[in-house]
């Protein structure tokens, strides 16, 4: 119980912070608003994590054989 009260406040407290990083940080960036920019945006988190669990997956099929 008290491990995932734990791993729950790491969670909130990095999103915490990444959230003030966008916030603060964000304006600092020069990066045009484009349709390119907006899609590679928004595709880029969606295939990092498939490319991370598909990895994990292989890693685990190779666990059991």
């Amino acid at each position: 119980m008290n491990n995932k009260i734990i791993f729950i406040l790491k969670v909130l407290i990095l999103s915490a912070g990444l959230s003030l990083l966008i916030k603060y940080g964000g304006p600092y960036l020069s990066i045009s608003s484009t349709a390119i920019n907006a899609l590679i945006a928004v595709l880029i988190p969606p295939i990092f994590i498939g490319i991370l669990l598909g990895w994990q997956l292989l890693q685990q099929v190779e666990n059991v054989e």
